[in-house]
């Protein structure tokens, strides 16, 4: 005999299927997910093209500025830029943690506004966190903001030398130098300078180093203003989760009280009728 199979439980099994997967679906921070996304991508482009842009730099000033590592443990531009390099990794692991944490206070944010009258109770130390997030992504985005302004002082370096070089023909009987003192990246005694007309300065601007460099500058400020707004959109996200949950709070009180008032009233109705069933008795 041929095995008989239902049509009704296929279709039953389907909705079933269709109503978990909307479950879930709507149970998704979309706009926590929305700035996660976008403070990732901000913060991969930011210190990816960042340490590279550094390297970048290292090999610039070694070949064409001749720009000598100091022997000693002495704080020269070298070091610093070593320095600028861990506190990339660290930035890099640091907001990789806060991103997943921001996103996990979206779910329970947003799984206890729809959970209200169920088991997920909201709590005052969920409030609190909530708050304390609000905080602390304030204070990110302010210093994103002053990352932002650091990172356009060697994009406008870079622009400079690399508008000069793309103009060769127009600054031929100029006299135009890249001095390093300018910039404070070495001591004033310290002569390091590369002038238009010199064989090193034709050998810089045909260099692949000097147009990589300042375009993943530029990538890395556009990675920094991404990053800021990330952290606007967080704090919108952050500010309006904060006012449901404050608003859902009251509504719980105000469910709790009125149960509680319920409650006396079926007690007070019980007793009095107790009272006339004794009375008659």
């Amino acid at each position: 005999m041929q095995p008989k199979f239902s049509q009704n439980s296929g279709i039953f099994h389907m909705s079933g299927c269709s109503e978990c997967c909307i479950k879930c679906l709507s149970g998704i921070p979309y706009a926590s997910l929305i700035a996660t996304i976008l403070l990732y991508a901000g913060v991969a482009l930011f210190c990816g093209c960042g340490h590279e842009a550094l390297s970048g730099t290292v090999t610039i000033l070694q070949n064409y500025f001749e720009v000598v590592r100091s022997p000693v443990d002495a704080l020269d531009v070298f070091t610093m830029i070593d320095i600028l390099k861990y506190v990339i990794y660290g930035v890099a692991a640091a907001f990789f943690v806060y991103g997943i944490l921001l996103m996990v206070e979206g779910f329970f944010t947003t799984g206890a506004i729809r959970d209200l009258y169920g088991d997920f109770k909201i709590t005052t130390c969920g409030r609190c966190v909530s708050a304390w997030f609000i905080m602390l992504t304030y204070i990110f985005m302010l210093a994103w903001l002053g990352v932002t302004a650091f990172t356009s002082l060697p994009v406008f370096m870079y622009f400079n030398i690399w508008n000069t070089c793309q103009n060769t023909t127009l600054v031929e009987g100029a006299n135009l130098c890249f001095d390093l003192r300018q910039f404070g990246i070495v001591t004033t005694n310290e002569e390091k300078k590369v002038c238009t007309g010199s064989e090193k300065f034709y050998k810089m601007c045909e260099s692949n180093e000097l147009d990589l460099t300042f375009h993943l500058f530029v990538c890395a400020l556009a990675g920094a203003g991404a990053a800021v707004i990330a952290m606007v959109h967080y704090l919108m996200v952050l500010a309006a989760n904060w006012a449901y949950v404050k608003d859902a709070c009251r509504m719980q009180k105000y469910e709790d009280i009125k149960t509680k008032e319920e409650q006396e009233l079926h007690d007070i109705h019980s007793t009095r009728s107790k009272e006339r069933l004794n009375a008659y008795t």
